[in-house]
């Protein structure tokens, strides 16, 4: 019978396999990220440690984005692999259900009720979606989805469902007001509220950087 490191061994060995060559910011890094900022919230939470770290390698496997929009393939895609390796069934049903109600599905959408396991790796991936390498990984998401950086005149929208957020073509420094300022007030834990303070501070000044740069730029432009 496998070990609880077995499995957490073989599974970082296959999701690491299945995001190879990934640039949209969803690659083994990104997942490496959640699993290690998941454990480091699991500590102080008092969360089950095994169901957390199964949730956070295993979240982005199947992600809807990059199936048509298809929320069903990551479940699936995960209950496949852990019945595969002879997980537990609490423990899978629990990891399926985390990776399903995870993600945003915009501004205006009320968040699926999460177990604390759910939280603390909700909060792992939200962590890593914003501050430095958030903003990194903003830029390459819009990329590979051919998306523009900005245009100053179209406005960010506040979905108020998942399919108008899901069929969003909106630019990337639009993706910042309608999703990422927003996380800072949507984490669940106290240990991920502390972390996300600096990181929430760090994209607003980005922004406004950004914005003045940008601005700077136009003026120019005119005057020329």
């Amino acid at each position: 019978m496998m070990t609880q490191t077995d499995v957490i061994g073989q599974t970082a060995d296959y999701v690491r396999e299945a995001m190879q060559g990934d640039s949209s910011g969803h690659d083994w890094w990104h997942i490496y990220r959640v699993w290690q900022n998941s454990l480091y919230l699991a500590a102080r939470e008092g969360a089950d440690v095994t169901v957390v770290q199964l949730a956070a390698l295993l979240h982005d496997v199947g992600d809807w984005k990059f199936y048509d929009g298809d929320e069903s393939v990551g479940p699936r895609l995960a209950r496949e692999w852990l019945e595969r390796l002879g997980v537990d069934e609490g423990v899978t049903g629990q990891v399926c259900a985390i990776i399903a109600d995870l993600s945003f599905k915009g501004a205006g959408v009320q968040a699926a009720r999460l177990t604390l396991e759910g939280q603390v790796v909700q909060d792992a991936d939200r962590l890593d979606a914003i501050g430095a390498i958030g903003i990194a990984r903003a830029f390459a998401y819009g990329g590979a989805k051919g998306r523009e950086m900005h245009d100053p005149a179209a406005a960010p929208v506040m979905h108020s469902s998942f399919e108008q957020y899901k069929n969003s073509r909106g630019t990337t420094i639009n993706h910042f007001h309608e999703k990422l300022v927003l996380l800072k007030d949507r984490l669940n834990t106290e240990a991920a509220r502390r972390l996300a303070a600096d990181r929430h501070a760090f994209m607003l000044e980005f922004l406004r950087r950004f914005e003045a740069e940008w601005d700077i730029g136009r003026s120019a432009a005119d005057e020329a």
